[in-house]
């Protein structure tokens, strides 16, 4: 394996540790730290598939990492909102 597959490899681990804990109740859906565990994750997978091209997986990663910075905004917002009351 290359760098770029062991950063794949990371990037899998922390999306699925991100998982494990959203379904053992560790982390919420809203919480930071499922959203930055994702984040990273996805963000190291597109890293790799720089290298090691399929579009497939390319595509849905960048759904994946806009979709999660659009959790994250949405969540920061709410928390500001809720700050302010």
């Amino acid at each position: 394996m290359d760098i770029y597959q062991w950063i794949g490899f990371l990037g899998m681990i922390f999306i699925v540790i991100a998982y494990l804990f959203l379904q053992t109740n560790k982390y919420s859906i809203n919480s930071l730290q499922y959203q930055l565990l994702n984040l990273i994750g996805a963000i190291l997978l597109l890293i790799s598939l720089f290298v090691h091209f399929n579009l497939g997986s390319f595509i849905i990663e960048i759904f994946w990492i806009i979709i999660t910075i659009y959790g994250i905004i949405i969540n920061i917002k709410r928390k500001k909102k809720e700050q302010e009351q």
